[in-house]
């Protein structure tokens, strides 16, 4: 199975949603009408482009010559994964045409250039690695911060591969077996610690400090290693593994916490640190 996996891209401080499918980027369609119109309510705003456009409409619905329809793709959101409107950089590029905004010529470009960079990841794939890293530098994260996210990128898609080779289909099987290690590792789910860090639509792990990252890394590399040696499959045996691989995670977590006596999972997120920064760096203007 090929999954689905949710990245972000940023056009003028907007964080656009994309996912890989058929090999080619599909982006969440109101994200870009966000980002162009500074809309509210994009879900009503796309309906009523719709509305004034037949042609666009029409595309929408049934496709088109040179045009495949939108789809229902998987996406993570604040509520987990779940279908949503996207669509491949032909089908974004016709709904700009109808979006009266001064920000479409900029947006054609990035959007080109974005679909450029995926034809050129798929013929060298270390280009991508390095983009994700140039992103993090360029958002103000440290190396050694990078080498671990990215590290971690590594163990998550193996973890993942593994359960696709084990009978794990379902994109919410993939979330509740997630939510298992994060809950013996930490006690609360991704959602959960979202909340905690006062988080949105954004990635946890991007906000995740050094020791938080480190326990996450644990805690699904342990559930590999069990499920490979189990030789688990179908998907009550893994949750088991879950389970199992957090609780290492969980216990090792524990232990340091009460050598240190301070807490490994906190409140913080790079949001409100760069924030912070930035009201430091404005005092001493």
């Amino acid at each position: 199975m090929t999954k689905n996996i949710t990245k972000l891209a940023i056009f003028k401080k907007k964080e656009i949603r994309k996912t890989i499918h058929n090999d080619e980027w599909w982006f969440v369609i109101n994200d870009v009408i966000s980002a162009l119109t500074d809309s509210k309510d994009p879900a009503q705003y796309f309906k009523r482009i719709k509305l004034r456009d037949n042609e666009l409409n029409n595309l929408i619905e049934k496709g088109g010559v040179q045009f495949v329809p939108p789809l229902r793709l998987p996406i993570e959101t604040t509520r987990g994964i779940q279908n949503i409107f996207c669509w491949n950089t032909e089908g974004i590029f016709r709904l700009i045409q109808s979006i009266p905004s001064p920000k479409a010529e900029p947006f054609k470009r990035w959007l080109a250039k974005v679909g450029y960079e995926r034809i050129q990841e798929i013929e060298d794939p270390e280009l991508a690695t390095k983009r994700t890293r140039a992103l993090y530098k360029a958002k103000g994260y440290s190396d050694d911060w990078i080498e671990k996210r990215m590290r971690g990128v590594a163990i998550r898609e193996e973890l993942t591969d593994e359960w696709g080779k084990r009978g794990i289909k379902e994109h919410v099987e993939y979330s509740i077996l997630t939510a298992e290690i994060s809950k013996a590792t930490f006690g609360i789910t991704p959602k959960e610690y979202k909340e905690l860090k006062n988080l949105k639509r954004e990635n946890l792990r991007d906000h995740m400090t050094d020791l938080e990252l480190i326990f996450s890394m644990l805690g699904e590399r342990a559930t590999t290693e069990i499920t490979q040696t189990n030789d688990s499959v179908g998907f009550d045996t893994l949750k088991n593994d879950a389970k199992d691989g957090g609780k290492i995670a969980g216990d090792a977590k524990k232990a340091l916490e009460l050598k240190t006596g301070k807490k490994v999972s906190t409140d913080n997120n790079f949001l409100e640190q760069v924030e912070k920064q930035k009201r430091i760096n404005d005092s001493d203007k």
